[in-house]
């Protein structure tokens, strides 16, 4: 695949059931860019830490599963792929058991600093290979990518997000209520805004989007105009 049209960088911050991996695929699929979802990193690294039967509270023992885990994640919008060496664990890492842990294991500052390594390995080769990335997680703009040319938090309300995340868990066969999701993503909010590391928060130049009324093409459609108007394209983009 050649170069696409975006030249640089959009980082997407935000919590859980905003709407980031959706927003982040399509828009993309419409640049022609690369793609790489940084929570699945961490997720899948829960997956093993979980499997190794280590401790969430043991640090060191974390890390040292981190350092072993060979992770390897896909950068195609429409292909996403997830494997921990050749066992395809996308679908796995999304069960509440990760659910539940993730947050802990993502709040170690080593494998923290593992990740966010490996993370701008791979949005620099992406670059090289097709011009530009975008990329979702919590810490895009503030830590990972603090150059980016564009930098977006999605928010949206609590009962929206939980809302959102309970019919995804129901078209993908997992069973969840409303009330125990929305439970859920305030724990991680929580959690995930006060760790010491890398809080989730905007960064000071992000542009803030409240997806809590607005549809997947609307915010696309908002985020490819500014994408425009910061000079990021090289082409046409494709709706």
């Amino acid at each position: 695949m050649g170069h696409g049209e975006l030249r640089g960088v959009v980082a997407m911050d935000g919590p859980s059931g905003t709407g980031k991996s959706t927003v982040a695929r399509r828009l993309a699929g419409a640049l022609g860019a690369g793609y790489l979802d940084t929570g699945s990193m961490y997720r899948a690294v829960t997956l093993a830490v979980l499997r190794a039967g280590v401790d969430l509270t043991d640090v060191g023992a974390v890390h040292r599963v981190a350092q072993s885990v060979d992770l390897h994640v896909g950068t195609e919008p429409n292909r996403a792929t997830v494997h921990l060496g050749a066992e395809d664990v996308a679908a796995e890492i999304r069960g509440q058991r990760v659910t539940l842990a993730v947050s802990a294991v993502s709040a170690v500052p080593k494998v923290r600093e593992l990740l966010v390594a490996r993370q701008r390995q791979i949005i620099s080769e992406v670059r090289a290979k097709l011009g530009g990335i975008v990329v979702e997680g919590r810490d895009i703009g503030t830590v990972v990518a603090p150059d980016a040319g564009l930098k977006v938090y999605l928010t949206a309300s609590a009962d929206a997000r939980a809302a959102r995340r309970t019919r995804q868990d129901t078209a993908d066969g997992r069973a969840s209520t409303v009330d125990a999701v929305k439970a859920d993503v305030e724990r991680r909010d929580r959690f995930d805004s006060t760790r010491a590391t890398s809080p989730l928060r905007a960064a000071d130049d992000a542009v803030e989007v409240d997806t809590t009324e607005l549809d997947i093409n609307g915010v696309v459609e908002h985020l490819l105009d500014l994408v425009r108007e910061r000079g990021l394209t090289g082409a046409r983009v494709t709706r």
